[in-house]
């Protein structure tokens, strides 16, 4: 499948900007998920600083199709969630779980992105971080940039960066997963009690994979501006779909599900945080770049982590392998496959994190341990099926 990503000009582990920033400063945590600074802000060095810059990638392109499809500006303010979200969530695994100050990039092509959509992505930064101050999470928009460069950008780029401060105690470095942790799940998918409605998993990263197996070429030919001009023809939108096709049980079509927004864990983790002993928990995973093989990355090599997938893939993932005709180990490295966030913790706190999950009516469930190892892998079990990364 990364000759198949590679042609579609992406990369779902981006060894190209690992290898870019290998030699640059790992901070002060060179284990913790995101890189962690000294309190540059205050001066207080019983303060950490962090600053993480993210977006909704080429989800955007979805929501421009759509949109141009349907003419629902709605999808624009859940682009703007999924922005958030892609920086925020990184920040809760290293303990950051408020204070964030918020900054949106907008990079637009104005010919085909009016005023309209500009407007529905800053209401919906500043709804999104409403919802979040009424669960308890503080956070601030700062406003931010918008440009005009329709000589560089075909339709429109939405990211933005998040900054916060927060106490050097309150650290975690995912570096610390240890054997005999517990590995607790929280899933994609669902409706929890701060969520309007159903969300289909999917989350903000694979989406150039997903959208040219789905799609039907028909969008290459109506919407030129949409696809990378080198895949005309030769592997772009190879699909069946359209995007108001009613292929998904919970959602009213296609588009509605592959724009489901990016759900956040921030209420969820802020509770766990407060509530559970930091000493107990030793590491915090978002399965975003790498997905289910992400944690390979912070683990020494002396432990392995094994997993089982015993939570419920959605259908909107079955739907991508099913018409890509990738095997499920591709698919558990390149989406969360409806589990996109993992507790690494001691045993005897794990039904406490569960319990705290499930109050919000998300989906949780313990998913595996870490066992002591020559040689550091991750193995996920499915039935009678087992795929490793190391």
């Amino acid at each position: 499948m990364q000759d198949l990503y590679s042609k579609l000009g992406a990369s779902s582990a981006k060894e190209d900007v690992h290898a870019a920033i290998q030699n640059l400063d790992k901070g002060m945590a060179p284990g913790a998920f995101c890189k962690v600074l000294p309190d540059i802000f205050g001066q207080n060095p019983d303060m950490l600083c962090a600053v993480h810059a993210d977006g909704a990638g080429t989800k955007s392109i979805l929501a421009y199709l759509y949109w141009r499809e349907t003419g629902d500006l709605s999808v624009w303010k859940s682009i703007a969630q999924d922005a958030l979200v892609m920086n925020i969530d990184d920040l809760l695994c290293i303990g950051a779980t408020g204070g964030f100050v918020v900054s949106s990039t907008l990079g637009r092509n104005k010919r085909l992105i009016p005023a309209e959509v500009i407007k529905a992505l800053i209401e919906g930064t500043e709804e999104f971080c409403e919802l979040l101050r009424s669960l308890g999470v503080d956070i601030q928009f700062a406003g931010g940039e918008t440009a005009d460069v329709g000589d560089l950008v075909k339709t429109i780029m939405v990211d933005s960066t998040v900054a916060c401060r927060f106490p050097k105690n309150k650290l975690i470095e995912a570096s610390n997963i240890k054997a005999g942790n517990v590995i607790v799940g929280l899933t994609s998918y669902g409706k929890t009690t701060y969520e309007d409605e159903y969300n289909s998993g999917i989350a903000s990263n694979g989406l150039t994979l997903a959208r040219h197996v789905l799609l039907k070429h028909q969008y290459a030919l109506d919407f030129p501006e949409s696809i990378d001009s080198h895949l005309v023809g030769n592997g772009g939108y190879t699909g069946v779909y359209s995007l108001v096709d009613s292929v998904l049980t919970q959602h009213k079509n296609l588009g509605k599900g592959i724009l489901s927004p990016t759900r956040t864990f921030a209420p969820v983790i802020k509770t766990i945080l407060e509530e559970v002993p930091l000493s107990a928990i030793s590491g915090i995973i978002h399965n975003t770049g790498g997905a289910h093989s992400k944690v390979g990355k912070f683990i020494s090599n002396s432990v392995s982590v094994e997993k089982e997938v015993n939570w419920e893939v959605p259908e909107i993932f079955q739907l991508i392998q099913k018409e890509a005709k990738i095997d499920w180990k591709e698919m558990m490295q390149t989406f969360n496959c409806g589990l996109r966030m993992e507790f690494y913790c001691d045993e005897n706190e794990a039904d406490h994190i569960l319990a705290i999950a499930r109050s919000f009516e998300m989906d949780a469930m313990k998913i595996g341990k870490v066992k002591e190892s020559h040689q550091k892998s991750v193995t996920l079990r499915s039935g009678a099926q087992e795929w490793t990364y190391s």
